[in-house]
């Protein structure tokens, strides 16, 4: 056999030590059961498949036997693979479903001890973990991953080779627009991979660099589907974060952080950051700007989705939003208010549902060896637990506060271009002057407002529009004046200053 990976190798020694049950956690039925037919072949085995709507059959090389008779019911396939004479590997597809059952779970735990003394084993297919409390000890689970970069370039040359074989349409690639393909379709199933190649071939008869952009959407699909992640096309980019000018410079020697040279060079993958600070200063822009500038996709984490009213399966649902990040590595994983979603995490709110959240999320956070960049942002400094701040969590700690005068006018001056207004032709030092404890936010909305009135009275934007939006509308910093100096006043000693 050619060389395996890791989790095949696994499955394979498995298979010879003549472990009797194996189940395997993926999505790729097909990928998989073509996989473990090479293994049958390799040790001399018959590879069998269950299925709930034909039973059992023996494949046999490339022949497909025909289904036998009554085996479609799961119990009856149990009992009929305690009769195979010859040493098989033998897949149930979506059996997650049967074992809720406590019929057919005894059927398997009496096959499992039967198999001990065989040279047969059995292999539960499912896309989710599901395992009842009686078969924990005899059953031996294996995460499948989703395929490599190298497997995904062997699709691409393959379905290259028959798009040229045939004529059908046009291949235009170099290695480095193919490499930038099989980047963009790393997280995909086969399956999915497949499919995006011949959507970006079927929309214009061709295949080349100008398609990276519809694999990347189809990439947002898995996003979509997970149901706990969103995925955010953003163009934000650093000159539109006014200020910070510690923590941009932060994050522009990092930027290359993900790369293959930085790995030679013996560098870690970044882990990420917390920002703090005041409401509206750019925390959530600068998350999706680091995005654009690292030309990384962006993943926003809404905690809120995590929970569900059925017990362990918030926990689970982090693990699956964990599980679906992870195969888009690298990637921006953006938690937007971290605090709202651990407020329980003490355990006294609850049943101890966010506790066991929040373990879940600090173990990965401390753990983790995915290139996943994770900015977390926080406003309330009250409701973040201790655990969080630990150093090893996060790379850096950055307080986020009001703007200074000069990066006030820095903001105006974007906000204007923004809505294509020429700032000089503003008194934009003045206004920045008269806009102290005025957030970043505050001062887009004081543009917006004054534009707004401008079109009501029919007359382009002036400074006067600007001037009364300034003095009509009162800072978040001043009506919760105690607030924000209790954030400075905890900041000052436990965070590193963004600008």
């Amino acid at each position: 056999m050619a060389e395996q990976p890791p989790f095949l190798r696994e499955i394979d020694t498995l298979i010879r030590a003549r472990y009797p049950l194996l189940y395997l956690v993926t999505f790729e039925e097909q990928r998989v059961e073509g996989l473990l037919g090479e293994i049958a072949r390799a040790h001399g085995k018959d590879l069998v498949e269950w299925s709930a709507t034909r039973g059992l059959r023996t494949f046999t090389g490339a022949h497909r036997g025909e289904p036998v008779e009554g085996t479609a019911d799961p119990v009856a396939a149990l009992m009929y693979i305690h009769k195979l004479t010859k040493p098989s590997i033998v897949i149930l597809k979506d059996f997650h479903r049967h074992l809720e059952d406590a019929l057919v779970v005894r059927a398997l735990r009496e096959l499992g001890n039967a198999l001990k003394a065989a040279y047969t084993t059995v292999v539960v297919l499912a896309p989710t973990l599901r395992l009842p409390e009686e078969l924990e000890k005899d059953v031996s689970v294996v995460d499948v991953p989703l395929p490599t970069k190298a497997d995904l370039l062997q699709l691409l040359r393959e379905i290259a080779r028959l798009v040229t074989k045939n004529r059908k349409a046009t291949i235009d690639l170099n290695a480095e627009q193919a490499d930038s393909l099989v980047s963009a379709a790393h997280g995909l199933t086969l399956s999915e991979a497949e499919n995006a190649f011949a959507k970006a071939i079927a929309q214009d008869n061709r295949l080349d660099g100008s398609d990276l952009r519809l694999i990347l959407d189809e990439k947002s699909q898995v996003i979509r589907k997970s149901g706990l992640l969103e995925y955010y096309a953003t163009d934000q980019a650093m000159t539109d974060v006014g200020g910070l000018t510690h923590l941009k410079r932060w994050l522009e020697r990092r930027k290359n952080a993900f790369s293959d040279a930085a790995r030679d060079f013996g560098l870690p993958s970044p882990k990420g950051l917390l920002l703090l600070g005041v409401q509206g200063c750019g925390k959530s822009l600068t998350a999706k700007a680091i995005a654009t500038s690292w030309k990384l996709p962006l993943v926003r984490l809404d905690m809120g989705r995590i929970y569900s009213g059925l017990v362990g399966s918030s926990e689970e649902n982090l693990r699956k939003a964990i599980r679906a990040v992870e195969s888009l590595a690298p990637v921006v994983l953006w938690v937007d208010e971290v605090e709202k979603g651990l407020a329980g995490s003490s355990g006294s709110n609850d049943t101890g549902v966010s506790a066991r959240v929040f373990g879940t999320l600090l173990t990965w956070l401390q753990e983790k060896t995915s290139p996943v960049f994770v900015v977390a942002t926080a406003n309330r400094i009250e409701s973040l637990p201790p655990e969080l701040l630990r150093k090893g969590r996060f790379d850096e700690i950055f307080f986020v506060d009001l703007p200074s005068e000069e990066e006030r006018l820095e903001i105006f001056n974007i906000q204007l271009k923004r809505r294509k207004r020429d700032p000089a032709k503003f008194p934009v030092a003045e206004l920045a002057k008269i806009t102290a404890q005025f957030s970043g936010a505050e001062i887009e909305q004081l543009v917006v407002s004054g534009l707004y009135d401008a079109f009501a009275d029919g007359v382009e934007l002036t400074a006067d529009h600007l001037l009364i939006a300034a003095k009509e509308t009162p800072p978040l910093a001043v009506t919760m004046a105690e607030g924000v100096a209790r954030l400075r006043d905890w900041a000052r000693t436990r965070t590193r200053p963004a600008s």
